[in-house]
């Protein structure tokens, strides 16, 4: 298999371990605002943008008054509360700083918003290797749309058959698989084997991916 040039990262849930605490503050703006939503139902859900969580979980159509204003408070109650306490999986720097020193040029694919997308990227450090990255701010549809994936392949130049997604959901999978691109899977996020159908390979987590760096596909290894 020969070997891709690029990697389009998606961060939450497979660079930092973010997406229990991404659920709880949905969950909480929700029951704030009077829509009792239960966390497993919202958890099962992350990884989409909000503009398909809302209308899925509460029937509100994001762009409404109320649904900007359950998103607002969404965006408050995670920055203030639990994104200072997020910690990037293990291996997760080092795993990007492999990917780097192989050449391989990285781009991040994120459904997350431009503001906080930034603030993750620290977390994990990814700002110190990525080349471009895109947010929900630079696609009109959020995953498992493909528009995203479309947006960070532009922005890293690279043709989609020499590129390959790492991400931690089944809307990764899907709309990597709709962009014509290979998807590797981690289970950090919450997934299983079963829930990555269609992913090329599926690691524990970076630090696994990072063990086994040399017979994956992003060594030009198997698949």
């Amino acid at each position: 298999m020969q070997r891709p040039t690029g990697v389009l990262l998606d961060v939450d849930g497979t660079l930092v371990d973010s997406n229990d605490m991404h659920a709880q503050a949905w969950t909480r703006a929700l029951g704030e605002a009077g829509v009792s939503a239960a966390f497993a139902t919202v958890r099962r859900l992350i990884g989409k943008g909000g503009d398909k969580l809302l209308p899925e979980v509460a029937g509100i159509d994001a762009e409404s008054d109320k649904g900007q204003a359950i998103n607002k408070r969404r965006d408050e109650i995670f920055q203030t509360e639990y994104l200072p306490k997020l910690r990037p999986f293990p291996g997760a720097k080092e795993l990007l700083a492999r990917m780097s020193k192989e050449g391989l040029k990285l781009a991040v694919a994120s459904s997350s918003e431009r503001d906080q997308l930034k603030r993750l990227l620290q977390v994990c450090g990814a700002d110190e290797f990525i080349e471009a990255s895109t947010s929900s701010d630079d696609a009109e549809n959020s995953k498992p749309d493909p528009d995203i994936v479309h947006a960070a392949l532009k922005q890293l130049g690279q043709s989609p058959d020499r590129v390959i997604l790492l991400g931690d959901t089944p809307y990764d999978v899907e709309a990597s698989l709709k962009a014509g691109i290979r998807v590797v899977g981690v289970r950090c996020g919450g997934w299983s084997d079963a829930d990555l159908k269609g992913a090329v390979q599926i690691y524990a987590d970076p630090a696994d991916l990072l063990a086994r760096f040399d017979q994956s596909v992003f060594a030009g290894g198997n698949k």
